[in-house]
């Protein structure tokens, strides 16, 4: 069982650290600028290419489970998340409280929340929809969420420009590769692998852009040791109790054990392929470091313990198979 980085996480952390050293600034700096923002509309594009139509009408059905997952991720955790401003002495004015407060408003993540689900034997489809409706409600919630929490705030909003740039960045290719995707589609998830370089590697293009701008303007000179392990503390306790909240309050609303599952990994995700290239939208440049940081730790810490869960699920569901059988026998 493994509890070391992804290579993706390490991939990102290798930018981190590239950044801090190479920052890209200047005439560079603007040019790779635009390379992401056309990598972030690709990225976009393909999301909306993949999401098959079948697999919507298969899974809308379940309106209660979709529902509980957006009422988690768009209520419940930025409740949470304003919540610790208050609980945690001296957190609010913590460098990286924005990163927390955007983390809490993101939607949930779409490849992973299917891929565990698949593992435990939860509802796939189910997980299709309620993840994608996820990714397409957040694009225009997230920036509202964004300027409501942030409203007291003097460092952060969201701006006309801002929605427009999301409007133009990220949901005209969605709604462009959605158009394709009765012509695209099956290429698209048939080489899905290969494809997925092309949403890795935006997101590591925003993270080093991120960080070589929060370098320039000197992140880390403001940077305590105790912020940073406060924050990752808050990540670890967060993680776990939306996990423990969604088994829980699934369980008393009557939802089967498959439905169940599927509530468990959709609704305690936070996108980083999502949060990332948003963040670069809506926020100051100088601020994007600081709060893509929160995000990149609570992605690989909800990897790891999920992955223990979906084994966990999917031992369950071969002993209840296994029972099933010599029972039928």
């Amino acid at each position: 069982m493994r509890f070391l980085p992804d290579k993706f996480i390490s991939t990102l952390i290798l930018a981190i650290i590239v950044a801090s050293f190479l920052p890209v600034q200047g005439e560079a700096a603007h040019w790779f600028s635009l390379a992401t923002k056309i990598a972030i509309g690709l990225l976009f594009f393909l999301h909306g290419a993949r999401l098959s139509r079948q697999a919507v009408v298969k899974g809308i059905v379940h309106w209660r489970l979709h529902l509980m997952v957006l009422c988690v991720t768009f209520a419940l955790f930025p409740l949470i998340g304003v919540s610790l401003g208050w609980v945690i002495p001296g957190f609010s004015s913590s460098v990286f409280y924005a990163g927390i407060l955007f983390l809490c408003v993101l939607p949930s993540t779409v490849q992973s929340s299917i891929a565990f689900t698949a593992i435990a034997k939860g509802n796939v489809s189910a997980a299709i929809v309620s993840a994608s409706a996820s990714n397409i409600i957040g694009m225009f919630l997230t920036p509202l969420l964004v300027g409501l929490l942030f409203a007291r705030q003097n460092d952060a909003g969201v701006s006309l420009d801002a929605l427009l740039s999301i409007l133009l960045q990220l949901l005209a290719p969605f709604i462009a590769g959605q158009i394709m995707q009765p012509w695209i589609g099956n290429f698209i998830r048939k080489h899905n692998k290969a494809l997925g370089l092309v949403d890795r590697g935006s997101i590591v293009m925003v993270v080093y852009l991120a960080f070589s701008e929060a370098m320039v303007q000197g992140l880390w000179t403001e940077v305590s040791g105790h912020d940073l392990s406060i924050m990752i503390a808050v990540n670890v306790a967060l993680l776990a109790f939306i996990l423990w909240f969604t088994g829980f309050s699934a369980k008393m609303l009557g939802f089967s054990r498959e439905d169940r599952i599927t509530i468990i990994f959709c609704g305690t995700k936070k996108s980083l392929a999502s949060g990332a290239p948003m963040a670069s939208v809506i926020f100051p440049a100088a601020m994007v470091g600081s709060v893509v940081l929160p995000l990149m730790i609570f992605h690989q810490i909800q990897l790891m313990a999920c992955a223990v869960l979906a084994r966990r699920y999917a031992a369950q569901a071969s002993l209840i198979e296994g029972d099933a059988a010599e029972q039928g026998l």
